[in-house]
């Protein structure tokens, strides 16, 4: 059964796997989608793994909507580079 608690955690969790990757590619890629923030989302990161208390719900939604879009479209021009 899911509910919106779930959701959030299984959302939130999703940001916080997307932030561990994000600080492993490599800076030439990065530097090839300078719309990203990526020293943000690195950062996101560690405020769903140590200060979760403080994700509010509205601001994961706000993730959700305003930055995976230019991500998905930033991952998608990487794998049409292969």
């Amino acid at each position: 059964m899911r509910d919106g608690f779930t959701d959030g955690l299984t959302v939130t969790r999703c940001l916080e796997i997307i932030s561990e990757a994000s600080r492993r590619l490599p800076e030439e890629l990065k530097a090839r989608h300078p719309a990203i923030a990526w020293r943000q989302m690195a950062a996101a990161g560690n405020v769903y793994r140590h200060n979760y208390e403080d994700v509010a719900a509205r601001l994961v939604w706000e993730t959700v909507q305003q930055d995976l879009p230019s991500l998905r479209a930033a991952v998608e021009d990487e794998l049409a580079r292969r």
